[in-house]
């Protein structure tokens, strides 16, 4: 993969993080070297590496304040690496950010979505934002209209779609351009069951439809457990294992072990403890009022 320049012979064993998939091929499409972000003394981010094939569904998992978001603003150009490196189709996001934001599409936990405008308004700005060509407009947004089920809520305001239909819209606005990466930060926070399991076929779908390798992030196990081909968990900064949730699970030795249970046991029981803070609260449940 182009444009790499990390150094990370300053690692000992202790440092490395546990990847029960040692060997990697050379199909990475997303790659990352002692990635790392600081916040003044705070280091957010710490000698993060990853390697994403193309075509699987990721999963980055991690308590609150674990540096999973600060991660994610890394590889959609929205925040720059204080040190280290990472490539999306081998275009280095710090020097080659533009091209990179060409090749991903990010639907973020908060509202992107104008809920003053209808759901065809919302994708033709989006189709100008990605300077898709004139003569390819209208297709392209009544394909993904029809792709995510919204064509006859077309010309509706934003404001009257159901949590379920404010996703799936996103999930369209982040498609548009037919981007390579996927990014979902948190997808389904704030939906109810029904809307939850619509978002998880959609998922599968555009994996299956459009060979779309897709980031997730999310707190619910189970959604990284039944989506997921491979996961990272990250903890204090860190990546501190990564593999295949079956095969993660199968690793602690023990019966009818969950995903939740690797969790603990490589986190330290975090899942409801770890780093939440108000603002965090605040975000959440906001998120989850404007989708409910």
């Amino acid at each position: 993969m182009a444009n790499l320049h990390g150094n990370t012979d300053r690692h000992t064993s202790e440092d490395m993080p546990l990847d029960i998939n040692q060997a990697q091929s050379s199909d990475s499409i997303l790659e990352t070297r002692s990635l790392t972000r600081d916040f003044g003394q705070m280091r957010a981010v710490d000698n993060v590496n990853l390697d994403v094939k193309a075509g699987e569904v990721f999963g980055l998992l991690g308590p609150n304040g674990a540096g999973k978001s600060t991660t994610i603003k890394m590889l959609t150009t929205l925040l720059p690496p204080s040190t280290g490196s990472a490539a999306i189709a081998g275009l280095d996001v710090v020097r080659q950010a533009s091209l990179i934001r060409r090749v991903i599409g990010y639907v973020p936990q908060a509202l992107s979505a104008d809920g003053s405008l209808t759901g065809y308004e919302n994708l033709l700005i989006f189709s100008k934002l990605y300077d898709i060509p004139r003569k390819h407009r209208e297709p392209r947004i009544w394909d993904v209209l029809e792709f995510m089920g919204l064509q006859d809520a077309a010309h509706r305001l934003v404001r009257q779609y159901s949590g379920g239909m404010i996703r799936r819209l996103e999930v369209a606005q982040a498609m548009l351009h037919q981007p390579q990466v996927l990014f979902l930060d948190e997808p389904t926070v704030g939906l109810d069951p029904l809307a939850r399991s619509y978002v998880w076929a959609l998922v599968k779908q555009l994996r299956a439809e459009y060979g779309t390798t897709i980031i997730l992030t999310t707190h619910f196990l189970e959604e990284a457990d039944s989506l997921c081909d491979r996961v990272a968990i990250m903890q204090a900064g860190k990546v501190v294992v990564t593999g295949i949730p079956s095969e993660l699970k199968a690793s602690l030795n023990r019966e009818n072990t969950t995903l939740d249970d690797v969790f603990i046991h490589y986190t330290g029981d975090q899942i409801t403890t770890g780093g939440t803070n108000y603002r965090e609260v605040s975000r959440t449940r906001r998120t989850a009022r404007r989708l409910g």
